[in-house]
């Protein structure tokens, strides 16, 4: 077994650890880990609230939930001998949740968790339709997960890790800042807002302390979105087996990872649309010396994905273009016709029993394939969202007979106004 580098102890918080990681990206946050090209090693995750998300019937905690805290991150882990132009190379050997009775204080916790966030707190893909916040809790057995909010469906897991990515320079931090704060300038007051800017308010700066921390808490980028550096990608298909190469902008490179996933459908359209987990990952880390101008990568990590995704093979697919729910023509709008193809899946699955944000937890947390099919053809860009039919207890597909109708259980949880 690797040895684990960064481990995290499930009973205490993401402050009081061992190894203190991070929340916020800045080429100043000092690297908690060093480690050589070559190396092989392990690397614990809390899930990216750090425990505020519990195991019960109530959405409360996920309307309440710590954004400003997100996304707790291990790390920066420093790979000797990493100078700005090169491309780290981070092979991905294995992720998974481990359960706390079976392995002692750990960071997985053996569930994980869907959620809506309600509009006021960033909303999701389809946040007019669900503005308020909503939460699905998931049993892992192996690899496949269950939930008492989702009757007679469960998913092979696709476990990655929805955020890794290296340390900025200075120069970029200034560029990602500038960038995002003139967006926000545009619209203000819009909710959600168009970006997130600094925020000092519940930094994890690593072992900074008194001065530094301040000016770096003010300073520091949110990890929310992805960015040239990786970031929060939320690519369901960095499995294990997967290679990634992160352009280098530091010494060191500082890479980090965390919010790791049990199980995605693309594109994670309820925003905390994953199935949410604690757990490890091992990783294999090296070197191509110069190789950002090599092969062309100035920004924005590329990677070859692993072959350890679930073997689904039988979906049904549902389609979508470039007109509004109000009927508005739009012009090759490739992100609406995704919208439109997801609330036609949805209304789809309502057939069935399910109730509209059942349909909805399922599309964000299953494996489903979402595609950009036709982006050229005037007016309308064409978008489809494939489902494997085979996560249904129960044949989906249209038929002659009536639409089977799931047995409901316990509702999905929705939080108190």
């Amino acid at each position: 077994m690797p040895k684990n580098l960064f481990p995290l102890d499930n009973t205490k918080k993401f402050t009081d650890q061992v190894h203190v990681g991070h929340n916020r990206w800045h080429p100043d946050i000092p690297p908690a880990v060093s480690v050589n090209p070559g190396d092989v090693f392990r690397v614990d995750c809390r899930e990216w609230f750090d425990g505020a998300i519990k195991n019960d019937d109530s959405a409360d905690d996920v309307r309440n939930a710590p954004l400003p805290g997100v996304h707790v991150l291990s790390g920066p882990f420093r790979v000797e001998g990493a100078q700005p132009g090169d491309l780290l190379v981070v092979d991905i050997l294995e992720i998974d949740a481990c359960d706390q009775e079976d392995e002692g204080p750990f960071s997985g916790m053996g569930w994980g968790y869907t959620g809506v966030f309600a509009k006021s707190n960033g909303g999701g893909f389809l946040t007019d339709r669900f503005p308020d916040a909503y939460k699905v809790i998931w049993d892992f057995r192996g690899d496949v997960a269950t939930s008492r909010h989702i009757p007679e469906c469960s998913y092979v897991g696709i476990h990655h890790p929805g955020l890794m990515g290296t340390a900025p320079s200075a120069e970029l931090l200034a560029t990602w800042t500038k960038r995002e704060t003139d967006l926000i300038a545009t619209d203000p007051d819009r909710v959600p807002p168009l970006a997130l800017p600094p925020l000092p308010d519940s930094a994890i700066l690593g072992s900074l302390s008194g001065s530094e921390f301040d000016r770096v808490a003010a300073e520091g980028a949110r990890t929310a979105p992805p960015r040239e550096n990786g970031g929060n990608q939320d690519i369901k298909n960095l499995t294990a087996g997967s290679r990634v190469f992160y352009p280098v902008f530091v010494d060191g490179a500082n890479l980090s990872l965390g919010d790791l996933h049990f199980s995605q459908g693309d594109g994670e359209i309820t925003f905390c649309g994953a199935i949410e987990m604690g757990g490890f990952v091992d990783l294999h880390v090296d070197l191509i010396k110069g190789g950002m101008e090599t092969f062309g990568v100035s920004e924005n990590a590329i990677f070859m994905p692993g072959i350890r995704d679930p073997l689904y093979s039988e979906w049904i697919a549902f389609s979508g273009v470039s007109v509004d729910l109000t009927g508005k023509q739009h012009y090759l709008n490739s992100q609406l016709a995704y919208e439109r193809a997801c609330h036609h899946a949805i209304d789809y699955l309502m057939k069935f029993g399910y109730s509209d944000i059942q349909a909805y937890m399922i599309l964000g947390s299953a494996p489903i394939e979402g595609r950009f099919s036709g982006v050229v053809d005037i007016p309308n860009s064409c978008a489809t969202v494939y489902i494997p039919t085979r996560i249904f207890d129960f044949d989906v597909r249209p038929s002659s007979d009536k639409p089977h109708q799931v047995k409901q259980g316990i509702n999905v949880p929705k939080s108190a106004n």
